[in-house]
């Protein structure tokens, strides 16, 4: 895991403050893409009927959590730590991700059986709305990641790099009604 952070650090391109980008693809944009399919997801528990499709919903959203953590980890984290210095925000993301891991562990090592299921989802679902709140506030990590001099554009195409190399999409082909194509079937992939 060290390595993969001091690889992250010297790779994390950087650029001029003049060059800042807020393209689709730039690193901010592909984590908020991401908040956003997770947070369709938990708002779908929540009005969901059958245990079936809770243990789908949920699945999905921890492979998304998991997945979506580990690029931040290994990537974007050390990334604005050494643009920014800002390691009050930097450790305090990366406790909630510890925290998020433990609970997303029970999720998975359980099921819709569970008589602490949907509690632990919903607890989830608390925890993952704080963190991405602190994250895109206009003084916390993406807006300070923005005012660096951060290539974002670069840092968002190793990001997507990463993602698809674990297992991930970066892009999410859209379906009817603003849905991922890959959402109606059980078998989906985030």
């Amino acid at each position: 895991m060290a390595k993969a952070r001091k690889t992250a650090r010297k790779s994390a391109p950087r650029r001029s403050v003049g060059s800042r980008s807020a393209g689709a693809s730039d690193a901010i944009s592909l984590l908020k893409s991401d908040h956003r399919q997770v947070e369709s997801w938990f708002e779908e528990f929540e009005s969901a009927r059958g245990d079936s499709r809770k243990q789908d919903l949920a699945r999905r959203i921890c492979q998304a959590l998991k997945l979506h953590t580990q690029i931040e980890h290994e990537i974007f984290y050390p990334a604005f730590l050494e643009a920014t210095g800002a390691q009050d925000i930097h450790h305090e993301a990366e406790v909630e991700h510890d925290a998020a891991k433990k609970l997303i562990a029970e999720i998975e090592s359980s099921g819709a059986a569970d008589e602490y299921f949907e509690a632990k989802v919903s607890v989830l679902s608390e925890m993952i709305k704080h963190h991405v709140k602190e994250e895109e506030k206009r003084d916390g990590m993406f807006g300070k990641a923005r005012q660096s001099d951060m290539d974002l554009q670069a840092l968002g195409e190793q990001l997507a790099a990463r993602k698809a190399e674990l297992g991930g999409s970066a892009e999410r082909p859209r379906g009817p009604f603003g849905r991922s194509r890959q959402d109606s079937r059980t078998t989906a992939r985030y």
